[in-house]
């Protein structure tokens, strides 16, 4: 049985892989069992959350908060990995851009918006990840994926041609083929560098820690995982069905709308999360008891 459970706010370092910031982990904390909640790409820094034991099994619900990312968009310079980190494909001569055309450029990616996955990156295409296509020197075709973008702010930085940008987005959203299609937008090309991401849902930068620094007394509990969810406290009597995983009545477990729920005992522990079921009833997707 694990003997470690909970959630970690990791500030990952440029040049670490997501996977590296894991392994780090577990030797840290002497805990084999520990995944993490969205990549970031190796040049990137910034929020990583890590799920240790059966926290890992909550790891899918972080996955999909909405992400907050700053970073530079360098205008006139396209990429192979549309980041600073991969060869120059094509330059353009961009010094009469100003940034009230960017700031214009922007508008139309406001919202809800279709995305080309990059070739650098996690997607999975007939079974294999783009990234791993790529280093073969094999381009595929990538279907356009709907992301949405919250809010996106531009600012002028002191060295010409180079932007900040301030991105709220959805889950799944690449800020490089952002920075990427605003400059052919622009009338030419642009990468990303210096990619920060400073929230993942409710978890903020300030409050992220070097891997190095973990300890099983920071961890946060597990229902840490599932905050942004709609809580339900069980009554104590049917805490031992739920840590079964039963099936419930909508009325038995007291809930309305459409889930999934964060099931709490009384001290605000995570039983489980259950979510909508076939008519008036209710099923457990993850069963996390505390006993």
């Amino acid at each position: 049985m694990t003997s470690l459970d909970g959630l970690a706010v990791v500030d990952k370092r440029p040049g670490w892989t997501s996977h590296d910031v894991v392994a780090v982990a577990r030797r840290v904390l002497s805990e084999r069992r520990i995944g993490h909640a969205g990549t970031l790409d190796p040049p990137a820094t910034g929020v990583l959350v890590l799920g240790v034991g059966r926290v890992t099994r909550l790891l899918r619900f972080v996955g999909e908060l909405p992400k907050r990312y700053v970073g530079e968009m360098v205008l006139g310079v396209e990429t192979s990995t549309l980041d600073a980190d991969g060869e120059v494909t094509a330059t353009y001569e961009m010094g009469g851009v100003t940034v009230a055309d960017v700031q214009a450029a922007t508008a139309s990616f406001r919202g809800r918006i279709a995305q080309t996955p990059p070739m650098v990156s996690a997607v999975k295409v007939g079974g294999r990840r783009l990234h791993q296509l790529a280093r073969q020197g094999i381009e595929v075709e990538r279907a356009a994926r709907p992301v949405e973008v919250y809010a996106l702010d531009v600012e002028a930085t002191p060295e010409p041609g180079v932007y900040r940008l301030d991105v709220r987005c959805s889950a799944g959203t690449y800020i490089r083929t952002l920075a990427a299609d605003i400059g052919r937008v622009l009338g030419g090309g642009a990468h990303l560098r210096a990619l920060r991401r400073t929230e993942v849902g409710g978890f903020v930068i300030d409050d992220a820690r070097d891997v190095e620094a973990l300890a099983p007394a920071i961890l946060l509990p597990a229902a840490a995982a599932v905050g942004h969810l709609p809580p339900v406290t069980a009554a104590p009597d049917l805490a031992a069905a739920i840590s079964h995983g039963a099936v419930l009545g909508r009325d038995v477990l007291a809930v309305d709308g459409e889930g999934p729920w964060a099931v709490l005992d009384a001290e605000g522990a995570l039983l489980a999360v259950y979510e909508a079921h076939e008519g008036d009833r209710v099923k457990p997707s993850v069963v996390l008891s505390v006993s």
